[in-house]
């Protein structure tokens, strides 16, 4: 006799199917309409192939492509496995590894042949079209149960020794899925925990494009060997991949690193590698946001501190870095040379120190000189602190991914009652930083992560105190962008993010809260409380800029170096038209810089276009013009950096006066 399953539907309607069905069949007795749109199913909220039988009664939601999130990383999957097979179709012999989806694309690694070589940009058309071959013959993807040595020996079998490797290492005793695309034995076929869509052709081959090569190390291990990664990236239509385009293509125009030369910020060189050489326009940009950032902190009761930046290995021990972070951390010294080494020798017993990657550990030992009564509590302690974290050299990119950086850090030490309350300010304080420079966001919260510290009530305490403080900060809906990012918390604590989205669409992760309870434990922090008794504070990690080199280079690009006037390193220039009001320029120059405005001149014996043109390359907000009528009239004419206006004519007292209220930042102004 057979099995009949119950199937309940979001509306409350249950259908009742034999077994073998699957979800597909519920969506084609629906509708045609609901057939041809349905990509995946959910369920009892497990994401599945659409052509997986069901296994028992379950709630049933069809993924379509308005779930555009779950929909994009569903056909950039398969857009990987269609690469792989592309690629091995035109060149037999190259092994696969790994293929993920990205944030906007997609990406496989593969070992090609001795003969062949490391794949190159000449050959992406190539790739392209095969790959739109596969996408056009409509293969379905076809999901198989192996067993471990099964799927060892196939890859063998075919010359796989990479994926033979890899299997070894998945659980012995669970069964493991393989993906079949077609129905014929010689088919291709790949390891893969799913799901996949129904078929190749779901898929659109007018919206993907690959779009680079680059090595990559097999494992991310410098000692394996090197791969070649192709790169792709893909969208549900090609409206899409055309809008991407664009936005990439102005991504370039707004590059940092390219902006940053040309306004002479900062630079970079292999003698201080991953760390920033600061130029004086720079600099000044950081000196403002500073300030900015100290303002803010001040008004809300924060107290500055500075802590050392090298401390000995076993505080890193203590605090639980050592074993989660040591990789990354830079240590003093890294070998302790014997006499023979021609190695300089260090004088004494040397102690293992580290170059501290995060400012937590030295604020705990702050808090915990002397004894603290519960009627201090909150206590806010900020610093705009220098770390360093050891980064892979190939993941270093200018300003956004650097190994010397600092932080608009700061630790909240507070009693448990006080937690939401103190994370609902920082929500409110965050949100007028990021809404002084323009940027709308997203707030998410990341929990627990499999390996972590801590015991699971803390956790769930402290995961709730967030939500708790997220709502009464209003944030908690779909304006901000609310979500909740499972296993994506720190080791020690969950945490809030904040992600910017900036002119031209992207994001960028910057802010963060944590409410952390592991810390004060690990190195015993403790406060009087009411009953005269030692109670843990808990500790809330948080910063809002993030660190100030990627900020700042975020701003460069949300801005494409056009920055608001109280931000811009040059505020004004004054260009003369001629010599002869050469003294009437510096005057100009000099009354705003009494005003605090920061101006240069520009006196060169050079046609007044060319100095348009040029100080319009340079980002500089404002042009005062000034020739024979101005000196003798006392005035000035006013270009405004990508301004429709030519050009306005004003008095130099109002040109003083409107430049002065102009330049207050925006936390200073009435």
């Amino acid at each position: 006799m057979t099995q009949m399953f119950k199937i309940s539907l979001p509306d409350g309607s249950v259908r009742e199917v034999p077994e073998g069905s699957t979800p597909a069949d519920i969506a084609a007795a629906i509708g045609p309409g609901l057939a041809k749109a349905a990509l995946a199913a959910r369920i009892d909220g497990e994401l599945r192939d659409i052509m997986r039988p069901f296994e028992a009664d379950a709630n049933l939601a069809l993924v379509t492509s308005r779930d555009e999130k779950v929909a994009l990383e569903l056909v950039r999957h398969d857009f990987a496995h269609v690469l792989a097979e592309a690629v091995q179709n035109l060149y037999p012999g190259t092994q696969i590894t790994f293929g993920p989806s990205t944030d906007d694309g997609f990406y496989y690694d593969f070992a090609p042949t001795a003969e062949r070589g490391p794949f190159t940009e000449e050959d992406l058309p190539e790739i392209e079209a095969e790959m739109r071959r596969v996408i056009e013959a409509d293969k379905p993807l076809i999901r198989e149960v192996w067993d471990r040595e099964r799927v060892r020996q196939f890859f063998l079998d075919h010359g796989e020794s990479f994926k033979a490797e890899w299997v070894m290492e998945l659980p012995e005793n669970e069964p493991i899925t393989m993906y079949k695309t077609g129905k014929g034995e010689a088919d291709w076929i790949d390891l893969c925990r799913g799901p996949h869509l129904a078929s190749t052709g779901k898929l659109d081959p007018r919206a993907f494009k690959l779009t680079r090569v680059s090595g990559a190390y097999w494992r991310g291990d410098p000692k394996n060997p090197m791969l070649s990664r192709i790169y792709g990236t893909a969208w549900l239509n090609k409206k899409q991949l055309d809008e991407h385009l664009v936005r990439l293509e102005e991504a370039l125009k707004r590059d940092h690193r390219k902006i940053g030369q040309e306004m002479d910020l900062f630079h970079l060189q292999a003698e201080a590698h991953g760390s920033v050489f600061w130029h004086p326009h720079g600099y000044r940009i950081w000196r403002e946001l500073e300030a900015y950032m100290r303002r803010k902190m001040d008004a809300a009761g924060y107290q500055e501190i500075k802590t050392p930046q090298l401390m000995d290995a076993r505080q890193w021990e203590q605090s639980g870095h050592w074993g989660k972070y040591r990789e990354n951390m830079f240590v003093v010294p890294d070998e302790i040379p014997s006499v023979d080494d021609e190695a300089p020798i260090l004088s004494g017993a040397a102690d293992l120190m580290a170059l501290k990657p995060m400012n937590c550990p030295a604020h705990v030992l702050v808090f915990k000189q002397g004894i603290t009564s519960y009627r201090e509590l909150p206590i806010r302690l900020g610093e705009m602190g220098c770390c360093h974290r050891n980064e892979p050299h190939g993941a270093l990119h200018g300003l956004m991914r650097v190994r010397q950086f600092t932080q608009d850090d700061a630790h909240i030490f507070c009693t448990e009652a006080q937690v939401v309350e103190e994370v609902r300010a920082f929500c409110k304080l965050a949100d007028a930083v990021y809404r002084d420079f323009g940027f709308s966001y997203h707030v998410k919260l990341a929990l627990r992560p499999d390996q972590r510290f801590g015991n699971d009530s803390d956790w769930d305490k402290a995961e709730q105190e967030l939500r708790d403080a997220v709502a009464e900060a209003g944030m908690a809906n779909d304006d901000y962008g609310w979500e909740e990012l499972p296993g994506e918390g720190a080791f020690y604590a969950p945490k809030l993010e904040w992600h910017l989205t900036d002119a031209i669409g992207r994001t960028w992760q910057v802010g963060t809260i944590q409410g952390d309870r592991v810390l004060p434990e690990r190195l015993d922090a403790t406060y009087v409380g009411e009953d005269g008794e030692k109670h843990r504070p808990v500790m809330l990690h948080r910063a809002i800029f993030g660190s100030y080199e990627r900020f700042i280079g975020i701003l460069i690009e949300h801005y494409a170096g056009k920055f608001p006037l109280w931000l811009a390193p040059v505020q004004a220039v004054v260009a003369t038209i001629v010599s002869d009001a050469d003294d009437y320029a510096q005057q100009v120059a000099a009354r705003l810089e009494a005003r605090g405005i920061r101006v240069d001149t520009d006196l060169r014996n050079e046609k007044i276009n060319y100095k348009v043109r040029e100080h319009s390359l340079a980002k500089v907000p404002l042009l005062l013009v000034v020739g024979k009528r101005e000196a003798e009239e006392g005035s000035v004419a006013i270009r405004r950096l990508g301004s429709d206006e030519h050009q306005k004519m004003m008095s130099l007292d109002e040109a003083v006066e409107l430049i002065a209220a102009e330049i207050v930042p925006p936390d200073l102004r009435a």
